[in-house]
């Protein structure tokens, strides 16, 4: 992970709006059978408002259908692939005491591509906290 945002959508508290800073490493590695990647993706974000630093983590699967080989394979058309091959658990840690809530709450996600021939791959989360039903 060389660079990238995270926005949290409005009325969530803590309000987020962070970069990503320094290098985190992304480890991706294929199942035996080729059919799924499993993914554990590491960063630091500092929010835009602040000197606050909180580590993320994040670990999933992702399928591998016809859309999401073709990103891999560097052959897929401009545009986003589904939301509907990477799902994601993730966590924070911060000393932040404005972000510290952030660690007791359960935080899935669903990924996709987005292809811009030219530019580098994005990788777009939505991200949905996991409340009491």
């Amino acid at each position: 992970m060389t660079g990238g945002t995270v926005q949290s959508a409005p009325g969530f508290s803590p309000a987020l709006d962070a970069e990503f800073v320094g290098v985190g490493n992304d480890y991706i590695h294929a199942d035996a059978d080729g059919k799924h990647l499993r993914l554990d993706a590491h960063g630091v974000i500092k929010p835009k408002d602040g000197d606050d630093l909180i580590y993320l983590n994040y670990t999933g699967v992702c399928t591998l259908l016809p859309e999401v080989q073709a990103v891999f394979a560097g052959a897929a058309p401009d545009g986003s692939t589904p939301f509907n091959s990477a799902f994601t658990h993730i966590t924070f840690e911060t000393g932040s005491e404005r972000y510290k809530e952030l660690e007791n709450r359960v935080f899935i996600a669903q990924g996709r591509f987005n292809i811009e021939k030219g530019k580098p791959t994005v990788v777009e989360y939505r991200v949905s906290q996991v409340v009491q039903g």
